[in-house]
């Protein structure tokens, strides 16, 4: 584990975006992660897309994995440490799910067998091309592989509980088969902090792999609630970061915040840098940050159709790989000294049962407590409701109080005044 914050950018070709791996060009990459190393940055996220590098179960093309093995050296050659998501997955509204696991050959992406041996050789596959790369820091299974597991998902693959438990340990064990030693990891939209059907839950988050990852997107109903300059909106991310410790077994376990970004039009691009100044400060301020990957590198370019609006525009870079403001923004983060934070000795008491995560969520009272707590000067973090009365877990952590959301709420309706101008 690296002892300083780790500064990273979701990597998005300027060219093609993700199906640049159709027409592979190596020079365009290397532009690319050029105009990337020259922010000061230490690593990107990468995204091979699934079912181009296996379109076939039993498929894995060999030139595919040696793109991305070349894309990884050539990350390597400008001081990029590479994490590589396998099972793309759903990326910017749009999926990318192999044909073997759709349709005619319809199979649940989480409890077929046949789907799970073709996946956990997949991960192993990718993980083992590149084992021996200094710079290839582990896998992340796949970007919100949790959105395919419920709704508001059009046709999902439901799952109970038990069963995602069982596919996150084999396919994470996949991946340390063919690189031990690795930071291998798996990664969940919000829906797993907020949903209560969600068959993801917080503690497989907190406990399974090497860190914990928050994706944090203040389009869930906290900007539109509160504002672009709110406390909720400019501390969502920490708060994502303290939530997300109440179910943690080890009290130092890091947490990487591993997606955030700036979306438009509830944050305009004339404020992104300065919410992306506040993102970050605040996020800084969390004990065992692992490190923080801005989504994302360079805009999507226009020439592309049907991608939701606000997709365009969340690149640090433009589309011709010129920064804006908001890359300044997380240049000089990346460059100033970070000081360890105090410890969080205010915890926040939450629900361990997963059926009422939504108590967690925009609007509910563990949120609007929170960010009461916040609002009022406090630096508080989180403990679930089954360890509140456990003085060593409260010790391990720096805890000294612990109150609930209704010691913290003065009134039924929830967070006032929480919006500053």
């Amino acid at each position: 584990m690296p002892s300083a914050v780790r500064f990273g950018v979701n990597y998005t070709p300027s060219v093609g975006w993700f199906h640049h791996w159709l027409d592979f060009d190596l020079d365009s990459v290397r532009a690319d992660l050029d105009s990337i190393a020259a922010l000061g940055l230490d690593h990107v996220r990468v995204f091979p897309l699934w079912p181009y590098f296996q379109p076939n179960r039993t498929l894995i093309r060999g030139r595919a994995v040696e793109q991305l093995v070349q894309l990884v050296d050539a990350a390597a050659e400008r001081g990029l440490d590479v994490n590589v998501d396998g099972l793309q997955g759903h990326l910017s509204s749009f999926d990318f799910l192999p044909a073997w696991t759709r349709t005619w050959h319809r199979r649940n992406l989480f409890t077929d067998p046949d789907v799970l041996d073709g996946q956990a050789a997949y991960l192993r596959t990718l993980a083992a091309a590149l084992a021996d790369r200094p710079n290839f820091l582990g896998m992340t299974l796949g970007n919100e592989v949790n959105q395919f597991s419920a709704g508001p998902h059009p046709d999902p693959d439901r799952a109970t509980e038990e069963e995602i438990d069982r596919w996150l340990t084999r396919m994470l064990a996949a991946c340390e088969e063919g690189a031990p030693g690795r930071l291998h990891l798996h990664a969940e939209y919000d829906a797993t902090w907020y949903q209560d059907d969600q068959p993801f839950t917080p503690a497989q988050a907190a406990r399974h792999g090497a860190v914990t990852a928050v994706h944090s997107w203040v389009f869930n109903g906290t900007a539109q609630r509160h504002g672009r300059t709110s406390v909720p909106t400019e501390h969502h991310a920490a708060y994502l970061v303290e939530l997300s410790k109440a179910w943690a077994g080890d009290p130092r376990r890091p947490v990487w915040l591993q997606e955030v970004g700036a979306p438009a039009p509830l944050v305009p691009p004339e404020h992104a840098a300065a919410f992306t100044e506040a993102t970050v400060a605040n996020a800084l301020d969390c004990p065992d940050l692992w490190g923080i990957t801005w989504w994302c590198s360079h805009d999507v370019s226009r020439e592309l159709a049907d991608f939701p609006g606000l997709e365009y525009g969340l690149g640090l870079l433009t589309n011709d790989r010129k920064p804006k403001d908001a890359a300044h923004v997380l240049a000089r983060a990346a460059s100033a000294p970070v000081p360890a934070p105090a410890s969080r000795t205010t915890a926040l008491v939450v629900p361990a049962d997963p059926a009422v995560r939504s108590a967690c969520a925009p609007g509910g009272p563990v949120f609007n407590a929170f960010f009461r707590l916040t609002a009022d000067g406090a630096r508080p973090t989180t403990v679930l409701d089954t360890r509140a009365g456990d003085r060593d877990q409260l010790a391990a952590r720096g805890i000294t109080e612990v109150v609930t959301p209704d010691q913290v709420l003065p009134a039924p309706q929830g967070l006032q005044g929480g919006t500053r101008s």
